[in-house]
């Protein structure tokens, strides 16, 4: 009589496969995150962009290389331009982060307060994709300019951090010119080239981003594998926006007090109706009329005028 344990024991047979499998993607995503922090070639610090398709692990990849590179450099920069799914703001936003502490379970979400940022308004970079690069432009040139410079001749090293890009999954059409501008412009040292099984879905290979005849500073590209058991596309967008309200929830919960519990979006929008508004009497408001004429406002009398109502005392 057949008792099914042909069945139980291809089963368990399956199940050892995947965790073996699993295995040997943990290693290969720590040996290469080991090698852009302690490669012996990676003098200035490593700035490594993390790229590949959606859902495919690019943000856990980036958590893990930041571990790293904590344990190695202490301070690492984090540039996070996935506006859908950031890693340490709400959705929506470009930001610069310096983080000192490696990150004790890298399935929390966590939100940190910026070095800089801005809002882009948008979970979807599409709409304004030359806006997004003007603001990632923006944010890198500040990071060269405040922790990626070499101020000490006799210790140059205490003046940089190594950085690490977290980009978005919008790897098609625009979104693949998005990226090769950021590449062009960023000219980072290590670029890891997440892949899935799916090659359509994939980046294209090799250094896609340089032009056979402009010369590029050296890269070294780094091809690692995508999470198994990805989500079908439809679940991917339900945990996306659930992760996104996740994140409106606990940046918004900040303005709460402790005790107060927030179970849902209504629960939050009941604290905020129950908080009194802040309050300007009408005496410390002053109005200053900008629609005057050209020549008006260029009258070094009217000038005077309007830099002494701005800067008198409230």
């Amino acid at each position: 009589m057949d008792t099914g344990g042909g069945c139980s024991g291809g089963g368990a047979a399956a199940a050892a496969g995947l965790e073996e499998e699993a295995a040997k993607r943990e290693r290969e995503w720590e040996e290469a995150a080991q090698a852009v922090a302690y490669d012996s070639c990676t003098w200035p610090p490593p700035i490594a962009a993390v790229c590949g398709p959606g859902n495919s692990g690019k943000s856990a990849f980036s958590r893990l290389l930041l571990n790293t590179l904590i344990t190695r450099y202490k301070n690492v920069g984090y540039l996070d331009i996935d506006v859908g799914q950031p890693e340490f703001t709400p959705p929506g936003f470009v930001s610069l982060h310096v983080l000192e502490e490696q990150a004790k379970d890298l399935t929390i979400l966590y939100l940190r307060n910026p070095k800089r940022c801005f809002f882009f308004g948008d979970v979807c970079a599409k709409r304004n994709p030359k806006l997004l690069l003007t603001y990632i432009f923006d944010l890198y040139d500040y990071f060269l300019k405040e922790f990626y410079c070499f101020r000490e001749a006799n210790n140059p090293k205490t003046s940089a951090i190594p950085l690490v890009i977290n980009t978005s999954g919008w790897i098609k059409g625009n979104g693949l010119h998005v990226l090769t501008e950021m590449l062009k412009y960023v000219s980072p040292t290590h670029v890891i080239r997440v892949s899935t099984t799916v090659e359509r879905k994939n980046l294209p290979c090799g250094t896609f981003w340089m032009n056979e005849f402009d010369e590029y500073p050296p890269v070294n590209l780094i091809e690692i594998r995508a999470v198994q058991n990805s989500p079908r596309h439809l679940l991917v967008k339900k945990e996306a926006r659930i992760i996104r309200d996740i994140r409106l929830i606990a940046y918004f919960r900040q303005c709460l007090p402790r005790d107060f519990n927030v179970f849902c979006l209504n629960d939050l929008i009941q604290g905020f109706a129950s908080i009194h508004p802040f309050q300007l009497r009408l005496s410390k408001i002053h109005v200053i009329d900008l629609h005057c004429q050209r020549g008006i406002c260029n009258d070094p009398e009217n000038y005077k005028i309007i830099k002494k109502i701005v800067t008198s005392e409230k």
